[in-house]
């Protein structure tokens, strides 16, 4: 088991990440539904929080909000101590490509591409060179072991070999914060925990601030913090 990171406790200045007083509500036929009711997160340079709950608690709303996918209905949102969500949906987007990475449960590649190109696409698309990005891809997918792999289209790759790229594709920016949406949840047992510790591995290289949303609580034992979400409010 990876060592736990020692830095569980941080003062605001000293966050990577912040999310303060994070609400989110929908109406549905005049009725207001409350999701979130005010979660405070915040994570030091490289510290795993896993974050677990019964189903239809708001789990993937929050982490779609961490990562800017969505826009909560109060709160703020900092990154390195910017506030981010005064950013208009254009620079949101731009910021988001450079700043978060994601890994989902269905990884979400693009299947008339190789793994190599899939991995380039964050930072073609940040306007970087195709030949920097094809050398950093390499280089990452070596940090993944499937150097072998390389060519190979999405459809000729195992699920395992699916989520590594996709952990790959998550990190080639060098993200502030990693959010995993149930990453080993469509993997068998073996499978998932390889792929989790690369996430581990990953996360202690580049000092990336890591949520992981999930059901197994094995793995989020594993992990530096367990929140659970209840009520609209993450819980110790």
């Amino acid at each position: 088991m990876q060592e736990k990171n020692k830095k569980l406790h941080t003062s605001a200045e000293s966050a990577a990440f912040q999310a303060i007083g994070i609400e989110k509500y929908y109406e549905d036929v005049g009725t207001r539904i409350n999701v979130l009711k005010g979660v405070d997160l915040h994570l030091p340079p490289g510290e795993m929080v896993a974050i677990v709950g019964a189903s239809g608690t708001g789990k993937t709303t929050l982490l779609h909000i961490l990562g800017t996918l969505d826009r909560p209905t109060a709160g703020r949102l900092l990154y390195g101590g910017v506030e981010v969500l005064t950013k208009n949906d254009i620079e949101l987007s731009a910021f988001r490509n450079k700043k978060v990475g994601f890994v989902f449960q269905f990884h979400h590649l693009l299947p008339e591409f190789s793994a190599l190109e899939n991995i380039m696409m964050p930072g073609l698309v940040a306007g970087h060179s195709k030949k920097q990005m094809a050398e950093e891809a390499a280089e990452i997918l070596g940090k993944v072991r499937l150097s072998d792999r390389m060519y190979h289209k999405v459809g000729e790759l195992s699920g395992g070999e699916q989520q590594r790229v996709a952990l790959a594709r998550a990190i080639i920016m060098k993200p502030l914060l990693l959010l995993a949406d149930e990453p080993t949840g469509n993997l068998d047992t073996k499978t998932g925990y390889k792929v989790f510790q690369l996430l581990q591995d990953m996360s202690a290289e580049y000092s990336l601030s890591a949520v992981m949303v999930t059901h197994n609580l094995e793995l989020a034992g594993e992990m530096d913090r367990c929140l659970t979400l209840a009520d609209g409010k993450l819980h110790e």
